[in-house]
């Protein structure tokens, strides 16, 4: 059987009655051990049933457990690094019933969320920040006087990241409650990477006692629990920290996956996974055909053969833009993974173009914000050739609220000096990756396409720093400029128009950081221009174009996203919503040309 106990004869109980922490509250070892079995099997039937984050809810299951039967949260406050592992944890205040019953599965997010319930104190989804949030809990409560617990919960991936340097330099001075425990699983998404995971090693080999510590060297008192999936001993050191008076680090040691051996196997496949039979792992979907990532891989590994001076990095999500662990052995030490750690992976990219190597930095949209300074003070100020390319970006990206790619273009492409490529097609990514991997003039970011790969003739292999707008389809009084994912958009919509009498001009850009002001000039004598862009409209090209032909009788109708933080929600309807549709856009253009929509 797939569901692994240590606890096999204990009483069979209802998890559907626990609506708050105090349900589990006074309840025997036996009992909560029979808790915990049942979360676990009601955790690994939802999640191979719709999919999610597996291996650090099951990894932290019994700690969670242990940390509400301890603690008494809301009122000791308890925030979770990137909330990864935070499903037990809405198990257990009041939000069980997504969990037991399949046609509640959707009714919570994946991340902690305070609209959800008052136990979630941020709605946290990028990592390194829990310990920082602590420290403002902890500074509130002591200048108000009050005497709560302060709990922080951090990954030893997320101790990697820079803010996770600073803020656990900071709370070891806190001089008051602090409380930091470190769930050390022994894996980020991929294998931890960093010299700070030695020290976590030797501390596990001897079991907390060696004198090389990390955390007492900051001034953090330090408890080490060996078996983190062990309630007894859980509780018993939760309680040796409760109600501290000065910082303390409570290290436990925990199994990622634990008790669903696929995933206790394959702990990087099974960080995050589709849904999937939980006997097999094997995914329950159908075998995907040839997308985007594996072009970039396949293009990448043949550079990286034939260049030495080519290197990809990436910051702790390697398989989330296709290195797999067998893409990263093949690539060899051409392939840098620094840890969750995107600002270290773009300045040593800016580092290694400076020394002539032809560094690829290949992140999602939704994280590479985390290095804006980076991307203007260390390589674009320094005009080094650095390429970055992004995944997930714009509306078919990751839609909870935390992960939206599609803030991306107005962020990165006002940076002065970087050039902002958006392709729209299979043909055209490879040759703006190619120019821009070749090239030794600019810093270059490129959107990687989402969705189905869409194949189409071109003249591909031009300088993209140089060349202006492609005019895909040549017409008059109406011109569509679509970027990227929106060129299909921008077409559907010419072929409407042109079956009611109007043949549009149809614009692929190319570029989102500048203007074609050639081509531009051309249009001052249509009726209307509208320009598509899959990315917030605010600070976006739509409103450059509008801003550059604000002098000229033609009208501009930007349309693209919304500059709102929008959660879980539908592509399509978001879309409409938006304006985004090909009869939306040519009624637009109908009434710009003076003709009734039909």
């Amino acid at each position: 059987m797939y569901l692994m106990d240590r606890y096999k004869d204990t009483k069979e109980m209802d998890i559907s009655q626990i609506k708050s922490p105090t349900d589990i509250k006074g309840r025997s070892m036996e009992e909560l051990a029979q808790i915990c079995a049942d979360m676990r099997k009601a955790l690994i039937a939802k999640l191979s049933s719709v999919g999610g984050h597996v291996g650090p809810n099951l990894g932290f299951l019994e700690a969670t457990v242990a940390l509400h039967y301890v603690f008494d949260a809301p009122a000791d406050k308890i925030v979770f690094d990137v909330s990864h592992q935070s499903y037990v944890h809405k198990m257990l205040t009041g939000r069980m019933e997504a969990f037991v019953d399949p046609e509640k599965y959707n009714d919570v997010t994946g991340y902690t969320n305070p609209r959800e319930s008052e136990y979630d104190l941020f709605s946290i989804g990028h990592t390194s920040t829990s310990v920082s949030l602590a420290t403002g809990l902890a500074k509130a409560r002591d200048l108000q006087g009050l005497s709560h617990n302060v709990v922080a919960v951090i990954g030893d991936g997320s101790l990697s990241g820079g803010e996770a340097f600073e803020d656990l330099d900071f709370g070891a001075v806190a001089g008051t409650n602090f409380i930091v425990v470190v769930n050390n699983n022994q894996m980020s998404i991929a294998p931890n990477e960093g010299a700070l995971y030695h020290n976590l090693a030797l501390l596990r080999d001897t079991k907390g006692t060696a004198q090389s510590n990390y955390f007492r060297t900051l001034g953090y008192d330090y408890l080490y629990v060996d078996d983190g999936n062990d309630l007894e001993s859980l509780i018993a050191a939760f309680r040796k920290v409760r109600d501290c008076e000065g910082p303390v680090v409570m290290h436990v040691n925990t199994e990622k996956g634990m008790g669903l051996p696929v995933a206790q196997e394959h702990k990087e496949a099974f960080h995050y996974h589709a849904p999937f039979d939980p006997y097999t792992g094997a995914s329950k979907s159908a075998d995907a055909e040839l997308d985007y990532t594996d072009i970039f891989i396949r293009y990448m590994l043949s550079k990286i053969k034939a260049d030495k001076s080519v290197v990809a990095l990436t910051a702790g999500v390697p398989g989330a833009v296709g290195f797999t662990p067998d893409v990263r052995m093949e690539a060899g030490q051409q392939f840098v993974d620094v840890g969750i750690a995107e600002e270290q992976a773009v300045a040593m990219a800016s580092g290694l173009a400076k020394a002539g190597c032809r560094p690829v930095v290949a992140e999602p949209a939704t994280f590479i914000q985390r290095a804006y300074d980076q991307l203007a003070q260390d390589v674009s100020i320094n005009r080094q050739p650095v390429t970055v390319v992004t995944f997930y970006g714009g509306v078919w990206g990751m839609t909870d609220e935390t992960h939206l790619g599609f803030f991306d273009v107005p962020m990165i492409a006002n940076i002065p000096g970087i050039l902002f490529l958006m392709p729209t097609c299979a043909g055209e990514y490879i040759a703006m990756l190619d120019w821009a991997v070749g090239q030794t003039v600019t810093p270059v970011v490129i959107r990687t396409p989402s969705g189905a790969v869409v194949n189409r003739s071109g003249d591909f292999s031009v300088d993209y720093n140089t060349v202006g707008y492609e005019i895909v389809r040549e017409g008059h009084d109406v011109a569509i400029i679509a970027a990227g994912d929106f060129l299909q958009l921008g077409l559907d919509a010419a072929d409407r128009l042109v079956w009611m009498g109007i043949n549009p001009t149809v614009i692929n850009p190319r570029y989102v950081s500048g203007l074609d002001t050639s081509s531009l000039d051309k249009l001052r004598g249509y009726r209307c221009v509208i320009t598509l862009e899959d990315n917030a409209i605010d600070g976006g090209i739509g409103q450059k174009i509008a801003a550059y032909l604000g002098d000229a009788p033609v009208k501009v109708h930007v349309l693209g996203l919304p500059k709102r933080f929008v959660n879980r929600y539908d592509p399509d309807e978001l879309l409409k919503s938006s304006g985004l549709t090909p009869e939306a856009i040519a009624g637009i253009a109908l009434a710009s040309s003076g003709v009734d929509a039909v």
